[in-house]
């Protein structure tokens, strides 16, 4: 049999290019005639595109995945499954996994490509026992990273213990392009001498391997590949499906696969890509073979500069390259996925917005070396780890073990709030209680997406405001300015007073005030917990700088705060 293709043009592809943004109604007209082209799968679902639906583009997934189920009836629908994390950033526990993975079947998923972002097969097992009893083609996902201890032998050791497990295929995930074509023809090479289940080779061009390694993988013997259609390959996406079945066209690892059909298909998202032009950045669309140094995948690094401009320090982005290596060197060298990419990227930004080293931790950290995500590849930096956890004991066991089942007191308080009008509508408050409550009451708004080179303010004779998108921490608020004819145009905002005195207590960065933790009157000690603020994706407390009695809370739950802002005033004591 000649080489085969998974199409990921519906999931990586967009989320790698352009956040996760393209819409379902644009990709039901490609539909049919993408079932028609022959792929071993479409990749559709999964990954971010769960919560970018809800959060972003008032969409409902469970629709996309029945929509589009019901136009590709002959092809393998798959979905990207981060284990016990479901398509989270946390581990949930397993009554919701086990749902979410039922659903998924009856709404029409195939495949399910299941990974953990440490590697930690534990974090894997019944993800992979319960799509195996639902009749589903389950592909057990390795993430490639280098370290000391990320070994040919080591990744062909967890390819034996998947296909063990009962896993019909094998997937080297390699979510950065850090393989090189020596680098994937010796793995490929020792995973085939390991187990007999097909082996797939999921990479991105964000070093500009890819496609070189693609090769080298499939003459070492790989028999699946994952590729996008040209207009959303490169970068940091996949490399284009055309131009890897023109390349083994007429060899023996022939795909098939007709070209006339990909061209005509390519054509089509050429003329789509238009509409969302505005969301390609620089850092996503080039190669750059910096990545082979820091390992940031493209969706971090752009990710790492936008968290920067929002604490006014882009010109720091260099020394947070730096920091990055050290900071999963000191977290025992997890691989940059999600949700370990976003944990060790935050905590570099923090290292060195400070100055001092894990000064400021996030709770994510905190959780990291309390075991809550699992198993570390290697040993963590001990005396980084006293000082973050204290003498908190770390849990040795799987991390879901200590999870309690969550179903049905959720679905208690669903009903209350009436908000559950489907068995898929449970799931998915549970996966993302506060955006699927807005969802779910019909309050979310579809996005826009910014139109290109727009005036940055109409001319007085042009009726309208201009209207803008702004991203602060992933978030995308839109800002319509409107002209006054004749009169100054002034931008009024509310400005929090700067902190310098004593009692001051300050925001250590931009973002958003999750929790206030005290109230006025209360008494606190050095080292309390005043707020928690959310920014750059992660929970950031806030602790007292002195002991001293709250004497007035200038800052309240969801407002977002800049870099300097008083957040409330400590009388000394």
């Amino acid at each position: 049999m000649g080489l085969q293709i998974t199409d990921t043009t519906l999931r990586d592809a967009h989320q790698s290019l352009i956040a996760t943004r393209m819409r379902t109604r644009d990709m039901v007209p490609i539909a049919e005639k993408l079932d028609k082209v022959g792929f071993f799968s479409i990749e559709m679902w999964g990954g971010a595109t769960f919560d970018a639906c809800l959060r972003f583009l008032n969409e409902d997934p469970w629709e996309r995945l029945r929509v589009l189920r019901s136009k590709i009836k002959n092809t393998r629908l798959q979905m990207l499954l981060r284990g016990q994390n479901i398509v989270g950033y946390r581990h949930y526990a397993d009554d919701v996994l086990k749902e979410f993975i039922r659903l998924a079947v009856k709404n029409g998923i195939d495949v399910f490509r299941v990974f953990d972002a440490l590697n930690d097969v534990r974090n894997m097992e019944l993800a992979i026992k319960v799509a195996k009893e639902h009749g589903a083609h389950v592909q057990g996902a390795m993430c490639y990273t280098t370290s000391p201890v990320h070994t040919i032998d080591s990744f062909a050791k967890m390819a034996a213990t998947l296909e063990g497990l009962g896993c019909d295929s094998i997937c080297i995930k390699d979510m950065a392009g850090l393989i090189s074509p020596m680098a994937a023809n010796d793995l490929v090479k020792a995973i085939k001498k390991k187990v007999k289940i097909p082996l797939d080779l999921h990479s991105h061009c964000s070093s500009g391997m890819a496609p070189l390694s693609y090769y080298a993988a499939v003459l070492a013997g790989a028999d699946i590949v994952d590729t996008t259609f040209s207009p959303l390959s490169w970068g940091t996406s996949q490399p284009p499906t055309e131009s890897i079945v023109a390349a083994f066209k007429d060899t023996p690892y022939d795909s098939g696969l007709n070209l006339d059909q990909l061209y005509e298909i390519g054509e089509y998202f050429a003329a789509l890509v238009e509409n969302y032009r505005t969301l390609f950045t620089a850092e996503a669309t080039r190669p750059n073979v910096s990545v082979l140094l820091h390992q940031i995948p493209g969706g971090m690094l752009s990710n790492l500069v936008s968290q920067l401009k929002e604490q006014n320090a882009l010109d720091r982005l260099e020394e947070v390259e730096l920091e990055v290596p050290r900071v999963r060197q000191d977290l025992g060298y997890p691989p940059l996925v999600t949700p370990t990419s976003q944990l060790v990227g935050t905590q570099a930004v923090l290292n060195v917005l400070a100055g001092v080293r894990y000064k400021r931790v996030t709770q994510e950290v905190k959780n990291y070396f309390l075991g809550q995500y699992g198993r570390p590849p290697a040993e963590v930096n001990e005396e980084i780890k006293k000082a973050v956890i204290g003498d908190e004991k770390p849990i040795t066991v799987r991390p879901a073990d200590i999870i309690k089942p969550e179903l049905e007191k959720l679905k208690a308080d669903g009903k209350k709030l009436g908000i559950l009008n489907s068995e898929e509508d449970l799931i998915t408050y549970a996966l993302y209680p506060q955006v699927a409550m807005k969802f779910l009451k019909g309050e979310a708004k579809e996005e826009s997406v910014p139109a290109a080179a727009a005036p940055a303010v109409p001319p007085p004779h042009e009726a309208g405001p201009a209207e803008f998108s702004v991203d602060v921490d992933g978030e995308i608020f839109n800002v319509k300015i409107a002209p006054v004819v004749g009169k100054t145009i002034e931008v009024a905002r509310s400005e929090k007073p700067k902190g310098s005195s004593p009692g001051a207590v300050v925001s250590p960065m931009a973002g958003m005030v999750l929790a206030v933790k005290v109230k006025v009157g209360d008494r606190v000690k050095a080292g309390d917990i005043l707020l928690m603020i959310e920014a750059m994706k992660m929970h950031n407390e806030v602790d007292a700088p002195h002991n001293g009695v709250v004497k007035e809370i200038m800052s309240f739950e969801g407002e977002v705060v800049n870099s300097g802002d008083v957040l409330m005033v400590l009388e000394l004591s």
